[in-house]
């Protein structure tokens, strides 16, 4: 078992949006407004509104989000001593976010906009349970790198990028120089397959200068290398020093220098995918921060990642974090 007094301290950094979690009965709002299947699309405030109003009808959930933001919330919940930096606007939708991260033990730094108001991730989850977002990003795009203090990354041991950062480069190569100055790895999620698409060549030049962990599904996998999972595995892995790829409900692979390992995914009944990759990297950070090996770092990923998506949204009720930590604490003794 690992030495928790070890235990790394981890920042995050990504675009601070609350998430508004809307089950919708078909395909339809996606085709209307052109949103591709299971990705991320960015809209701007009208459409954003568009959208907003055509599902008002129907049941919706908030929680404070962003990719980094719901991995950072995660790794608060476990006890991880984390800390995120987001933007958000002097409006209640930027006190909730606020709140609800620290609620979860996370010491967040939030900066304000006076300018726009708190970005929103409105999730469109259909009966198959996929998930596509338009996201306004509101406030969260103002966030610059000269914002990013030193004194912000001093004292924590990882820095966790989500890769729809890429879109302010000179923010992301910042934050990753702060990194290295203070001695820290660096993690990286690639986001969606569609950002990784757009944003090739500057994800290849992240990747070669600055990234130790990459977290990638088997979709975003494709487009960075342009093959399948475990080839694609191989690829990534020689640009960096640990490459995961996850692949649904056929699990994980996980790579390092030859060292290669296959985690089996968690069995559940899914309700909803929102969260499970956000959760994973929770899941694997965790045991990573801890000094876990790979294949438990990989697994307490699985948990995270499969108790989540039985859960509609990002955020499991307490007895779902109750029965995975319970599940991480047998799973750590193994």
């Amino acid at each position: 078992m690992a030495k928790f007094s070890q235990m790394k301290k981890i920042l995050g950094i990504g675009n601070a949006l609350v998430d508004v979690m809307t089950m919708v009965p078909d395909d339809n709002c996606l085709t209307r407004f052109g949103l591709p299947k299971g990705s991320m699309t960015i809209v701007d405030a009208r459409r954003s509104s568009e959208i907003k109003q055509s599902i008002a009808s129907l049941h919706k959930t908030l929680a404070s989000g962003g990719s980094a933001g719901n991995t950072i919330y995660g790794l608060g919940i476990m006890g991880i001593a984390s800390s995120f930096i987001g933007k958000v606007g002097l409006d209640e939708l930027g006190n909730f976010y606020e709140k609800d991260m620290v609620e979860a033990g996370v010491d967040p730094v939030l900066l304000r906009s006076k300018e726009s108001p708190t970005g929103t991730a409105v999730a469109l989850v259909t009966p198959d349970r996929e998930r596509t977002f338009a996201t306004h990003l509101g406030a969260a795009t103002e966030l610059t790198a000269d914002e990013l203090k030193n004194i912000y990354f001093k004292g924590y041991h990882i820095l966790y990028l989500e890769g729809y950062l890429i879109f302010n480069l000179p923010l992301f190569e910042q934050a990753c120089r702060l990194a290295r100055t203070n001695s820290m790895s660096i993690a990286l999620d690639l986001a969606s397959y569609n950002v990784v698409a757009d944003k090739l060549p500057d994800f290849r030049k992240i990747m070669d200068e600055y990234v130790d962990i990459v977290f990638a599904n088997e979709d975003e996998a494709r487009a960075f290398t342009g093959l399948e999972p475990r080839e694609a595995l191989d690829k990534m892995a020689e640009r960096c020093s640990i490459a995961v790829v996850k692949t649904g409900v056929n699990g994980s692979w996980i790579k390092r220098g030859d060292e290669v390992i296959r985690v089996e995914a968690l069995p559940v009944s899914p309700a909803d995918t929102t969260g499970a990759g956000d959760l994973y990297s929770a899941g694997f950070l965790y045991g990573f921060s801890h000094g876990f090996s790979l294949d438990q770092c990989g697994i307490f990923g699985s948990i995270l990642a499969g108790k989540v998506i039985e859960v509609v949204g990002a955020r499991m009720p307490e007895e779902k974090w109750l029965e995975a930590k319970e599940m991480i604490r047998l799973a750590a003794e193994d």
